[in-house]
């Protein structure tokens, strides 16, 4: 089982990266990315995607390996299944139990990538709400206040 990827889905922005060069062009002082390439060629880029660069160079510094998947990609049963951080027999269960769509257009599933982000998010949601109550619960009945005697062992 892969470890789980980054908790983070940049979307493309609402203007095309044309329309967003042209409109920064005219400010001298507006805060502006810009990447060169090798050949010279200037590209502006988003707040966003300057943030989803550095991003990457962050972990690819950290030896970590980094996977970029259009949202409305199709997986397979495996590929979710290492995005979520669990057993493909897991997710399997997952989607037959409606947990998260899928289709299958043939013999094999296909899950959509942005289903599988849905679903994670919605995970993380419960489990820090969990958490919380937990928390919440155990401060009620004064657990924090309490300190426990070592007990000896010998």
């Amino acid at each position: 089982m892969v470890s789980t990827t980054l908790e983070r889905t940049v979307l493309p922005p609402a203007e095309s990266i044309e329309d967003l060069a042209e409109r920064f062009s005219g400010f001298g002082q507006a805060p502006v990315t810009k990447v060169m390439g090798p050949n010279g060629e200037e590209i502006v880029l988003p707040a966003q995607v300057f943030e989803a660069l550095r991003d990457i160079v962050q972990l690819m510094a950290q030896g970590r390996a980094v996977t970029i998947a259009p949202v409305h990609q199709r997986l397979t049963t495996q590929e979710a299944a290492d995005l979520l951080g669990i057993s493909r027999p897991t997710l399997v269960k997952l989607l037959e139990s409606g947990e998260i769509a899928f289709e299958q257009p043939g013999r094999h599933r296909r899950v959509r990538l942005v289903d599988v982000l849905k679903y994670r998010d919605r995970r993380s949601t419960q489990r820090r709400d969990a958490l919380d109550k937990m928390v919440e619960i155990a401060d009620g009945s004064g657990m924090y206040d309490r300190t426990a005697k070592p007990k000896r062992t010998r």
